[in-house]
């Protein structure tokens, strides 16, 4: 939408000062033509804008007729030229996106206003109708910040539970050392209580909390609570979006959560419903807050197939079975919701007091709780509805003191965080700092870069054992498209160990006759 080879820098006070006029124009054709605007509201946002960018007057020039689908690079410029003239500190990254969302907010209709057309899509045309609308709301005003996504990089990996989904996620930039430091002269605030919450909507933001004045949530009712459907600003996946208790209560995972989930699907059956367990670990990196994430999306787990077919005959109308699949979960198949959530429920109940010492399951220590679910609900024309049940446990041990089920030690130079919702169906979240230490591994087997990983000081320290594992393995004159594959494929292959140590259950004979034994105890029979 900018001028490639515009230059920013090379301007004078008053030519900077026409062009963001300029910008500013662009920015109302573009919120017009999105229909963020409309004639008369234009009037208040060119004058929102007037002041938001120190400007006395609009611009003389007409803009040019140009087509975009985002704002992205014309923000870009405007936050540029706002930095030069003081309007924030343009050296803090932060600072740069809270401008811009705040310079976007200008455009954005008002919460009623996207709830009243949200609904009215829903009852004239049907939920893809309105989330189609919803959506694409969010992607012109900028909040979903798909110019950033694509910078992620991705791929897939073959395992021997079906291909896997890794991707590297370069959509949050590091913290550079003067946030850090703007962070900790930063006064303590409770508001929002978390980021998940309703009073987001609006926020202006600050160097350690996102601004959300393009941020837009909907209401929907799941069995019987008030719940808020909004999208991921940094989407993982299509349509990744998050429907967040009106409340800021904790994560449960109980009878009730599985009708949520239900009751969602039922609402929005295009989409996805899944939940992170409710306990530190196994759980996400949000607890506080009671959520659901979902998404128009089929995930590495979804494609995966029953590896052990199971029946209970208390409920023929649910087909059920251990999943072929690195972390331990049982899917059930039915068209009826409400006996599926009676299965649901059942497998539940007894999973959270069930104890297997032979293979390291203990249900609690004392009265803390270890074992949970992660729930997985999609739903199918031919099938009905399709549920996974990921068997979780949090303990700890000393020999693995963040989780007996967690990423082991070995394969922390990859993923050492928690196991959530998104990586348990098969989509790998690894951090940035594997795009430069991947490619310096790849010339390192390319014969391209001496192997340093044991000097003092090395970034690819961490990766020391790794790499010497590799080298041994694929030597150090591959050709360097071969050797960018080979840690590729390498990386995916160290994620399936990690799903594998988050299984209660193992791969081996002694652990899959352990899940036949815990299913039997439930009620199922092999078939």
């Amino acid at each position: 939408m900018a001028n490639n080879e515009f230059d920013c820098t090379a301007l004078t006070p008053e030519q900077r000062d026409a062009r963001l006029a300029l910008d500013m124009e662009r920015l109302l054709r573009f919120g017009r033509k999105h229909k963020l605007i409309k004639d008369l509201d234009v009037l208040v946002a060119r004058n929102t804008l007037l002041d938001l960018l120190a400007l006395s007057a609009p611009s003389e020039s007409k803009p040019p007729k140009e087509n975009p689908e985002t704002p992205a690079a014309l923000l870009d410029e405007m936050v540029e030229l706002a930095a030069q003239k003081d309007l924030f500190d343009g050296a803090v990254p932060q600072f740069r996106i809270n401008f811009e969302t705040r310079l976007m907010g200008a455009l954005m209709p008002r919460e009623s206003e996207v709830c009243k057309k949200f609904k009215k899509l829903y009852e004239r045309k049907g939920a893809k109708a309105a989330t189609d609308w919803f959506y694409d709301l969010c992607v012109v005003s900028n909040y979903i910040r798909t110019a950033q996504i694509a910078k992620n990089i991705q791929w897939n990996s073959a395992s021997p539970y079906g291909d896997l989904e890794i991707t590297i996620n370069l959509t949050k930039p590091e913290k550079d050392p003067k946030t850090i430091a703007l962070e900790r002269l930063q006064p303590k605030s409770g508001y929002p209580a978390c980021m998940l919450c309703k009073e987001n909507i609006g926020y202006a933001g600050r160097v350690n909390f996102p601004a959300r004045q393009t941020h837009r949530i909907v209401p929907i009712t799941l069995a019987g609570q008030q719940f808020y459907l909004q999208y991921s600003p940094y989407a993982y996946f299509h349509e990744h979006c998050i429907m967040l208790h009106e409340t800021h209560k904790p994560m449960e995972m109980d009878r009730q959560t599985l009708a949520e989930i239900f009751d969602f699907v039922s609402q929005f059956p295009h989409y996805t419903c899944g939940s992170n367990a409710d306990l530190p670990i196994v759980g996400g990196s949000i607890l506080s807050h009671s959520h659901f994430q979902g998404g128009r999306y089929v995930f590495p787990m979804q494609k995966a197939s029953i590896a052990v077919p199971m029946t209970d005959i208390r409920y023929p109308g649910v087909r059920a079975g251990i999943l072929n699949w690195p972390v331990s979960t049982v899917r059930l198949i039915g068209r009826s919701s409400q006996q599926t959530q009676i299965v649901a429920n059942n497998i539940l109940t007894a999973w959270r007091n069930y104890t297997d010492e032979s293979v390291g399951i203990l249900s609690h220590t004392g009265d803390t709780p270890h074992n949970t679910v992660t729930p997985i609900l999609h739903y199918d024309e031919k099938d009905g509805y399709i549920l996974d049940l990921a068997l979780r446990n949090n303990r700890t041990s000393e020999e693995y003191p963040d989780g007996i089920f967690h990423p082991h030690k070995e394969y922390h130079n990859i993923k050492k965080e928690n196991i959530g919702l998104i990586e348990v169906m098969g989509l790998a979240i690894l951090p940035a700092r594997l795009k430069d230490q991947g490619a310096q591994i790849a010339e390192i087997l390319a014969g391209q870069r001496p192997n340093t990983s044991r000097e003092e000081g090395s970034p690819l320290a961490v990766h020391a054992e790794w790499i010497d594992q590799l080298i041994a393995k694929y030597g150090t004159s591959m050709a360097p498209q071969d050797a960018n594959n080979a840690v590729k494929q390498e990386i995916g292959t160290v994620f399936s160990h990690v799903l594998e140590n988050a299984g209660v259950f193992k791969q081996d004979k002694e652990g899959q006759d352990a899940f036949l034994r815990f299913m039997q105890s439930v009620g199922f029979k092999a078939i």
